[in-house]
């Protein structure tokens, strides 16, 4: 059970891939900028959105003194964080944390959650996902992740990129406990096929849509819907919506 105490103050400095990253016409990371994670070379002028906030420093990091809630949700590229506003709400005694690679949106998204008094229970870090999950834990502390149009890269070269490959599955499966949840969602047929296949054939999940023996679902069950998914609907295009629990 996630521990109730107010979590600390931001870490100074920033990376994850760029999951819903379409969602931002401007939402590129601002040129001159030190990658995520990384601290300002020593003697440098600092730059916008060099303040952003990082998980602490270590190989082992308790998720549970990150945020308060009740239980912990993590959102894996929460971009310009509209998801994250809405579960905040439509979850209030939810702990949420978002991985954001983009150090600009980890910045001004983590900021407003602040600003709007939510900081103690939702919090936006700019981290690489992939680099930042085997540092979380316990095990089993997240009850559910979500995963909202990621992968925006399609050429071979862009592979290493993509966000759903055995390391990432690998780590939420750890994160989550039995009957812990994974909900992924996407515009694009041929991704959410990919994704389906690759999560049908992992050992740890199981698939839990709206029929039995398939993860698809027609519609999203958690109240709140990421700027993507708004604009797919007024669009009329389709979203591919599955869910997934820990075996």
């Amino acid at each position: 059970m996630p521990q109730s105490s107010t979590p600390p103050a931001p870490v100074s400095s920033s990376s994850q891939l760029d999951a819903d990253a379409t969602d931002d016409v401007d939402g590129a990371q601002a040129p001159n900028i030190a990658p995520a994670g990384e601290a300002p070379a020593r003697g440098r002028q600092k730059r916008p959105y060099d303040d952003a906030a990082v998980l602490p420093p270590g190989d082992t990091i308790d998720a549970r003194t990150l945020v308060a809630g009740e239980w912990l949700e993590l959102e894996v590229g929460p971009g310009r964080g509209g998801f994250m506003f809405e579960r905040a709400e439509a979850a209030p005694r939810a702990g949420i944390i978002g991985l954001e690679v983009r150090r600009k949106w980890a910045a001004i998204v983590d900021g407003r959650l602040i600003k709007r008094g939510l900081g103690n229970r939702a919090r936006v870090y700019a981290e690489d996902a992939l680099h930042a999950l085997p540092r979380l834990g316990p095990d089993g502390s997240f009850q559910r992740a979500y995963l909202h149009f990621p992968d925006p890269w399609w050429k071979k070269r862009h592979t290493k990129r993509l966000v759903m490959g055995d390391k990432f599955i690998d780590e939420i499966a750890r994160l989550l406990p039995q009957g812990g949840e994974l909900y992924v969602q996407t515009d694009v047929e041929e991704r959410a096929a990919e994704y389906e296949e690759r999560l049908m054939q992992s050992p740890h999940f199981a698939p839990a849509g709206d029929v039995q023996g398939s993860p698809r679902m027609v519609e999203n069950p958690y109240n709140a819907r990421s700027p993507r998914e708004h604009r797919a609907i007024a669009d009329g295009l389709p979203v591919h919506r599955m869910r997934f629990t820990k075996r």
